[in-house]
């Protein structure tokens, strides 16, 4: 306990010098002064979620163009608006036209055939903040923050779920509720698939990480199309 107590007085030594460096200034070049209070796996996931976070925002983007009808149905909004409202600063964020849900209740609503408004950003806040607490709803990661394999693991199913959602669930019409991949007759397009592969591969990857880190075992769920729900974290 007394070993404990002295490293985290060493961090927060540490963290005070690197206020006051990049205060003066003295932090040039390409260091940073903050990363001293960073293992490697900080540095790893510091990474994985920088690229996760711009992974969907263009997937975001990618969404809105492919699906101009749910844009409209918040008047006068913009592709840049909605994204800015997305990918607010990390914290507790509420939308009225979600029903105050996030994370897989946002997904859920999202894939709901009866939900009548914007099922791209419905879809995108789901699962940006079904992510973010995979993350412990941190954007940097130091020495004492400690990630959870098994939510990182599950984030990755869940997106495994969204995705063949995406690809089957319909209206009453028979249309796909969101458009992703190329319809029948029209050129081949993969891009969708490819982000959110990149997406899954991230955090299986983290999640690995983080569990050969701590030395735990990560619970293997298996999936059946008939049992295609999301899990949550």
């Amino acid at each position: 306990m007394a070993n404990r107590l002295c490293v985290r007085s060493v961090v927060a030594g540490i963290a005070v010098v690197a206020i006051a460096l990049g205060v003066s200034g003295c932090g040039g070049g390409n260091f940073a002064v903050k990363n001293l209070a960073k293992t490697d796996v900080d540095l790893v996931a510091d990474a994985h979620y920088q690229t996760s976070q711009q992974l969907l925002r263009d997937l975001t983007v990618k969404l809105y163009r492919r699906n101009p009808r749910e844009l409209a149905k918040t008047p006068g909004a913009t592709v840049e608006q909605r994204v800015a409202q997305l990918f607010a600063a990390p914290g507790a964020q509420q939308f009225d036209e979600l029903h105050g849900v996030h994370g897989v209740a946002a997904m859920e609503l999202a894939s709901d055939p009866g939900y009548a408004g914007d099922r791209v950003f419905a879809t995108m806040f789901g699962l940006n903040t079904m992510l973010r607490e995979a993350y412990g709803d941190k954007s940097e990661f130091f020495i004492f923050d400690e990630l959870d394999q098994q939510k990182l693991y599950h984030s990755a199913r869940n997106i495994e779920i969204l995705v063949w959602r995406l690809s089957t669930r319909r209206d009453s019409g028979g249309k796909p509720l969101l458009l992703t991949n190329s319809l029948p007759g029209e050129s081949p397009n993969l891009s969708f698939e490819r982000r959110f592969g990149k997406l899954i591969s991230i955090q299986d990857m983290l999640a690995r990480i983080i569990a050969q880190k701590q030395k735990r075992l990560i619970n293997v769920v298996t999936h059946t199309l008939a049992s295609m729900a999301f899990i949550p974290l």
